[in-house]
């Protein structure tokens, strides 16, 4: 999967999650996930492996490792969200979309382990992300291997 089917995947589940944003255009929804995940609004400039060094830095290296990993996605929680993205990201994403912001996070706490559990699926991580040293150094930390 590259990076605009995993937007456009992070979309749908955000968009069904219901979080009000069922009636955002497709678009709208991926051009902002976009933004949010440090990239333009077609994807590209998506750095993932800052997203795995974020939830490292915030301690949570256990969901990681659990969308990472094949088994069961773990939930990250509306706090676990402001913790790795800051809740000026989170803010500026509800006020792109037109959502208030408890919206917004709820549909992102279906999105984002889906984005990063179908990135990590069969290696692609490492061919998605700008640095693949640095994720296959990440990933390596991330599962106690050297």
């Amino acid at each position: 999967m590259d990076i605009a089917q995993l937007l456009q995947m992070g979309a749908r589940l955000f968009s069904q999650s219901g979080a009000n944003a069922g009636n955002l255009a497709q678009d709208d929804i991926v051009s902002a996930l976009a933004g949010l995940l440090g990239g333009n609004a077609d994807g590209s400039g998506i750095d993932l492996g800052a997203i795995l060094e974020s939830l490292n830095g915030a301690g949570l290296m256990d969901l990681a490792q659990s969308w990472l990993g094949d088994g069961e996605n773990a939930p990250i929680s509306t706090d676990q969200l402001g913790q790795v993205f800051g809740q000026d990201k989170l803010s500026g994403f509800a006020n792109q979309l037109g959502l208030d912001q408890a919206d917004a996070e709820n549909g992102l706490t279906q999105a984002i382990p889906a984005i990063l559990d179908s990135a990590s699926s069969g290696g692609n991580l490492l061919e998605l992300a700008g640095g693949a040293e640095g994720i296959l150094g990440m990933v390596s930390k991330l599962f106690g291997k050297s």
